[in-house]
């Protein structure tokens, strides 16, 4: 008894002391306030780059493949000359196709002279109109076998022509895929030989698809004349690749297809860039965005000022006597490195961006409001 009596004063002096502890400051936080300005939303989609044009290099008359004139990879130009095959036995074919159209002319023209003898044999009735008609369709043989014997000339100088197989445009050559030595297969259908492709680079075209709810929208747009349609007028697009930050390359939209994929559902969609450089190649992929309003005013905070309250989007507004008020917010999209508001701002609130662990809402914080860009500082060291 006389133990519990003697530890109350002790107790009572831990009491005395626990309340006399002073109060936590305030917490210490960054505020920014809110602007307002006119900025323009902007879709973005992944796709990948496609040449603008692709051709196939393939053999048009069989024969065994000569020689090759270029370097793996190389940018080639227009009329160039690529592969050679064999041409000897077309020569060949030539020599023999003129020879042919020879004989074919000096028939026409004994021919002809046995009709105009026969004829003047008619006037003095010493030949009958039976023979004279003989001769009639002698010539008209004849002048069909001399056009038929020019198609089989012009014929054999243009399989002679085909043996050399020059660029249909310019661009860059992939790999050879027939070595010299090989026979390949001529002829007008697939199934002739492959030799190489050529694509060009200089423009190239990104290929991307839209959803339905974004080709919707953009109809919407241009139906109040918000934005022009992509079908009707070439809309700005911008464009970043994978170690690129924001949108440095320009260009434009330049087809949009009929049709939906009835598989997906999306519409496919064609924007040009200038490549003057390379520093695009076909199969790459990348970022894109294609601009999808009209240019609005709008409210702006620091993305990094938005917090997540359970499934919320909220923002912590400083009110009077410095209290944080947690407002509910709905985001729009960035706007460098600024996110747009669409509900819950007026656009001349002051929000919490540093600091916001230590914010409870209904308790007083120290605001601290960084010095504009290029204000001068008071302080003295």
């Amino acid at each position: 008894m006389t133990l519990v009596l003697a530890l109350f004063p002790a107790l009572a002096g831990c009491d005395s002391h626990e309340e006399e502890a002073p109060p936590m400051a305030p917490p210490s936080v960054t505020v920014t306030k809110a602007v307002r300005q006119e900025v323009t939303d902007w879709d973005e989609f992944t796709g990948r780059f496609v040449s603008t044009e692709r051709v196939e290099l393939r053999a048009r008359v069989s024969g065994y493949l000569d020689s090759i004139s270029f370097a793996d990879g190389q940018v080639v130009k227009r009329g160039d000359m690529l592969f050679r095959i064999d041409p000897r036995p077309f020569v060949a074919a030539v020599t023999e196709a003129e020879a042919r159209l020879t004989g074919a002319r000096s028939q026409a023209t004994l021919a002809q002279q046995e009709y105009d003898r026969a004829k003047n044999l008619l006037q003095y009735r010493a030949a009958s109109e039976a023979n004279l008609e003989q001769r009639v369709q002698a010539v008209e043989n004849t002048k069909a076998q001399v056009v038929q014997a020019e198609a089989a000339l012009q014929r054999a100088r243009l399989d002679l022509e085909f043996t050399t197989i020059r660029a249909p445009l310019a661009g860059r050559i992939g790999r050879h895929l027939v070595s010299p030595g090989n026979l390949v297969s001529g002829g007008e259908a697939s199934s002739a030989t492959l030799l190489a492709t050529i694509v060009t680079m200089d423009p190239i075209d990104f290929s991307f698809d839209l959803d339905q709810a974004s080709a919707l929208r953009y109809v919407r747009l241009a139906q109040r004349g918000d934005r022009p349609s992509s079908r009707d007028f070439e809309n700005p697009v911008q464009l970043a690749l994978a170690d690129e930050a924001g949108f440095p390359h320009q260009g434009r939209v330049v087809f949009v297809d009929n049709e939906a994929d009835a598989g997906t559902g999306t519409i496919r969609l064609r924007a040009r860039f200038d490549n003057p450089h390379d520093l695009f190649a076909p199969g790459v992929f990348a970022r894109v965005r294609l601009i999808a309003s009209a240019p609005y005013q709008a409210v702006l905070v620091p993305d990094a000022a938005v917090a997540t309250d359970q499934s919320r989007r909220v923002l912590y507004v400083l009110g009077g006597g410095n209290m944080p008020e947690a407002r509910q917010v709905r985001l729009g999209p960035l706007h460098d490195g600024l996110r747009v508001i669409r509900d819950g701002l007026h656009g001349n609130e002051e929000v919490v961006v540093g600091g916001m662990m230590r914010v409870r809402a209904g308790q007083p914080v120290v605001p601290q409001r960084p010095a504009a860009p290029g204000a001068v500082s008071d302080a003295r060291p």
